[in-house]
């Protein structure tokens, strides 16, 4: 009487929200749900938890650019991908990228563990400069 689930309804909505996010995208790129970022702030550090499911480790990069870390993620090209017929394909096999300022961070003692498809990125605060004391010659 109604049809599949799949032929109609909320299947179609997602898809549509999906198709709109390619439009103002790069084209292959996931839509933003596609990757949940946590970000946790502890008193000597911050830790982010972004959601990267079905990646494999090396398929996910992590670059500092000045005061941007960028994490991408992008699956390998299938083997015998002309030979697979699918029916319905809802998994987005495309690319991933995102950027977060750090300017408040130690660089060069991020951390970070991908396990069980959740990245964990341990980012150290900068410590606060200590101010300057000095004595100061008086010349003549």
């Amino acid at each position: 009487m109604y049809g599949s689930i799949f032929d109609r309804g909320l299947y179609n909505v997602i898809g549509a929200l999906n198709e709109l996010d390619r439009a103002f995208g790069n084209g292959d790129s996931m839509p933003a749900v596609a990757c949940r970022t946590d970000i946790i702030e502890a008193e000597d550090k911050y830790i982010l938890e972004a959601e990267l499911p079905g990646f494999e480790k090396d398929e996910i990069n992590l670059d500092i650019n000045g005061d941007l870390l960028v994490i991408t993620a992008e699956h390998k090209a299938e083997e015998n991908a002309e030979e697979i017929k699918y029916i319905r394909r809802e998994r987005n096999k495309g690319s991933y990228k995102r950027s977060f300022d750090i300017s408040d961070v130690d660089a060069e003692n991020i951390d970070a563990e991908y396990k069980n498809g959740i990245l964990a990125i341990t980012l150290p605060k900068k410590k606060p400069a200590e101010p300057l004391s000095k004595s100061v010659d008086i010349k003549f």
